[in-house]
């Protein structure tokens, strides 16, 4: 199999930051899906799953106007055991909420400055969350591999 390469010039910087966040959570042994929905009307940035079940949920800003724009966040609280922010370092940090948790990012990987307090799941949303990934992240694998496979997915 050859090495899928990606031209960075593409992406827009949030997604450039979603990058790094996946190569930084791959690196704790944690799964990532990027613009995942866990229901209409949502969509996080990276939800990733670690070894031991645990869900994460990261918003990837780019600029404070991105942040002051968004208004849906605390929603995604409902759907993770923490959620963090993703910021590039230019980022002002101290605008964020000091209760979750934040990690710097670029293109190429990351690190985790804060982590927020643990808020486990209960057990039939974390089944319900972890199914909804585990589908979702199949049917976009299947969709890579067969694109026009998607009017019999």
């Amino acid at each position: 199999m050859t090495e899928m390469t990606q031209d960075l010039s593409l992406l827009q910087p949030g997604q450039l930051i979603a990058r790094g966040v996946c190569r930084l959570l791959a690196s704790h042994d944690f799964c990532c899906l990027e613009e995942f929905v866990p229901k209409r009307g949502r969509r996080v940035d990276v939800m990733a799953i670690g070894p031991k079940g645990e869900l994460w949920c990261v918003e990837c800003k780019s600029s404070r106007a991105d942040f002051m724009s968004d208004s849906k966040w605390q929603g995604y609280l409902e759907y993770c055991d923490r959620f963090f922010w993703a910021v590039d370092t230019d980022f002002p940090v101290e605008i964020l909420p000091e209760d979750s948790g934040l990690i710097l990012a670029d293109a190429w990987g990351g690190e985790i400055v804060r982590y927020p307090e643990e808020t486990k799941l209960a057990p039939a949303r974390r089944k319900a969350m972890t199914l909804k990934l585990a589908r979702d992240t199949a049917r976009r694998l299947q969709g890579y591999r067969d694109p026009t496979a998607g009017g019999i997915l």
